[in-house]
């Protein structure tokens, strides 16, 4: 397993190696700002008081993108129903912000086929976008080749009602195991994320996941709604390079 410890990391290198990395999610430049100085890879932008996907103001994501300086960065298009001409204008809008990643939620994967293919047409004008499948909403892994062959650059296990647990609690490690191994024969990027803890990282990194996404675990007294804590960021850091090196 290629893991390795936390270096700068280029758009490129995200999908160049084999290293699981850390995505911090932030409501703002200040948090952004935070998250990276503390070593977070990837900044992923959203507003958790909208929902599991909520999306910030145009003008805040770019505000961000503009302070991480190429840094890599994703933000989400927000909590939308399955309407292909609402879902493509969200991320045709959201590329716009030069955000690198793109992230769209899947609520129910079964109904959202045409939007997956109203998207196909924007990942063949290079636009990167993840799809976000939800544990507690049974995501349906037959979906994935879908995803593929619509030309989306990765896909992310979250979970939508942050109140009734995480990730871990509404799918078994082999059950998550299997995605992170079907993505991966797909030749997509798989993230894992769902109110993730620092103690539910060793047995996610042994399934070599591309990243793990935190919100809860980084933030002051652990409250999704609070503001990103350095030190917290920092122990998350810590605890996933750790690991990284005894899976080599």
């Amino acid at each position: 397993m290629a893991h390795g410890g936390h270096r700068g990391t280029s758009p490129q290198a995200l999908e160049a190696d084999a290293m699981t990395r850390l995505l911090a999610s932030v409501t703002g430049p200040d948090e952004a700002r935070v998250a990276r100085s503390a070593g977070a890879d990837i900044i992923d932008m959203k507003d958790p008081s909208a929902g599991a996907l909520g999306a910030l103001p145009l003008e805040r994501i770019r505000l961000c993108v503009e302070g991480l300086g190429g840094h890599p960065s994703s933000a989400t298009v927000g909590d939308l129903p399955p309407d292909p001409g609402l879902v493509a204008d969200a991320v045709a809008a959201t590329a716009a912000t030069g955000v690198k990643y793109v992230k769209v939620g899947l609520f129910d994967s079964r109904a959202y086929g045409t939007c997956i293919e109203a998207l196909a047409r924007e990942t063949k004008g290079g636009l990167r976008l993840i799809a976000v499948l939800f544990a507690d909403l049974d995501p349906d892994p037959a979906s994935l080749p879908a995803l593929a062959a619509a030309g989306f650059a990765g896909m992310m296990l979250d979970t939508a009602h942050k109140a009734q647990g995480g990730l871990r609690t509404h799918m078994s490690t082999d059950q998550i195991g299997r995605f992170v191994a079907q993505a991966r024969t797909l030749g997509l990027l798989c993230g894992l994320a769902g109110s993730l803890r620092m103690e539910d990282i060793p047995a996610l990194l042994a399934l070599q996941p591309d990243y793990l996404g935190f919100r809860t675990a980084l933030c002051e007294r652990r409250r999704r709604d609070g503001h990103i804590d350095p030190a917290a960021v920092c122990a998350i850091r810590e605890t996933l390079d750790h690991s990284c090196a005894q899976h080599r």
